[in-house]
């Protein structure tokens, strides 16, 4: 399934909940589940799958509140390889 269409699910399912929590609250449920995968990858959980599709969802519910095409702005940042050196693979130094 292609991102936007991800997000146009998220839309389906939750997006009037959403809006009604606002962009905030929807943010910081979103890094709640950051949070939750970062757990469970250092517990090394058998939920880590599901931890990393939960934060997806709610990285698309936050695009949708704010009005992000999610789609959009990434292929737009990374279609020509990385950002900052324009290779595909990058080139730049190991931060």
């Amino acid at each position: 399934m292609e991102l936007r269409k991800c997000q146009e699910l998220m839309e389906m399912i939750y997006g009037e909940r959403d809006r009604a929590r606002g962009a905030e609250r929807t943010i910081l449920w979103m890094l709640s589940e950051a949070g939750e995968v970062a757990d469970s990858y250092i517990k090394n959980s058998k939920n880590l799958g599901s931890e990393m599709a939960d934060l997806l969802a709610w990285l698309l519910s936050a695009c949708n509140v704010l009005k992000i095409d999610i789609q959009e702005e990434f292929l737009s940042r990374y279609s020509s390889g990385c950002p900052r050196c324009g290779k595909l693979p990058c080139i730049c130094p190991p931060r």
